[in-house]
């Protein structure tokens, strides 16, 4: 049953999906990779304050959301122990692993598995849990033989350190390769109005019932600006661009399971507004036809 807290803002309207090996969770999640500093480096401008958005993001019906070791690194995680332990029942967190920081806007990618198996110590530690709930390889290292990553999360899933485990930014054919190892999941490509990259992926992982979970989904570019298409609809819906764009990318497919990221509480509010907004069947033709 959905119910509309006192802001009117319902999560469960936007449905359900059942996530292979860890269960059900809310379609409209949170992304918790802004709730740290510039450049998703050291600490936010105001820790309480982050904190305050993740409570606020579980008040309003949010049961997932989605981190990583290298947000901050370390911050974000620790900000989520911090704002909701111990953690009320249901609650799925992810995170991920598979990058090293040396500082603002600098990824650098490392799948050995020793390394993997490392942070994936360290985010139980910062979590204060004794299971990861869904673990995904951030990237796979092409430095690094891919069966050996693989290898590596299906040993962590037998010995009970995670529940499910997820891919991000693949090719199908990667896809069907980690599915040789291990059961997958989720994968988490980018995947928004502007940036349909991904569609291939989301068409297989919809045939084989494998949850996708699209980074950066609010992503609308030019297509919001005054007079374009998602400002046209928003304003004949009563909505925002962001509620559009998020309605547009739930209602691509049933396995779609957007985290929207966010620092600050109104912008966390208006995200979640999307899961009550249905998009008439013109309004996601003219979407489609504006990539």
């Amino acid at each position: 049953m959905s119910i509309a807290n006192d802001q009117g803002i319902d999560v469960g309207a936007a449905g359900t999906f059942d996530i292979k090996d860890l269960g059900t969770v809310r379609r409209l999640g949170f992304g918790a990779m802004r709730i740290t500093g510039p450049g998703v480096w050291g600490e936010p401008a105001d820790r309480e304050a982050a904190r305050r958005v993740v409570r606020r993001a579980v008040e309003l019906g949010v049961d997932f959301i989605d981190t990583a070791d290298s947000y901050g690194p370390a911050v974000s995680e620790e900000i989520i122990a911090e704002a909701l332990y111990p953690y009320p029942a249901g609650l799925r967190i992810a995170t991920k692993a598979g990058f090293t920081r040396t500082g603002p806007n600098r990824w650098h990618m490392l799948g050995r598995p020793d390394y993997l198996r490392q942070q994936v110590e360290l985010s139980l530690r910062r979590l204060k849990v004794d299971v990861i709930d869904l673990f995904q390889l951030h990237r796979i290292d092409p430095a690094v033989p891919a069966d050996d990553q693989f290898g590596l999360l299906k040993e962590l899933q037998e010995e009970g350190k995670v529940r499910a485990l997820g891919l991000s930014q693949v090719s199908v054919q990667e896809i069907k390769a980690a599915q040789q190892v291990f059961t997958v999941a989720t994968v988490q490509n980018r995947f928004n109005l502007t940036d349909r990259s991904s569609a291939d992926v989301l068409q297989y992982a919809t045939a084989e019932g494998i949850g996708f979970i699209p980074w950066a989904p609010v992503s609308a570019g030019d297509l919001a600006r005054s007079g374009g298409p998602v400002d046209t609809i928003a304003r004949t819906l009563d909505a925002t661009p962001a509620q559009v764009a998020l309605a547009w990318v739930l209602q691509a497919s049933p396995v779609m399971l957007p985290i929207p990221g966010t620092g600050s509480i109104p912008h966390l509010e208006d995200n979640l507004g999307a899961a009550t907004l249905t998009l008439p069947a013109s309004a996601v033709a003219d979407l489609d036809a504006a990539a």
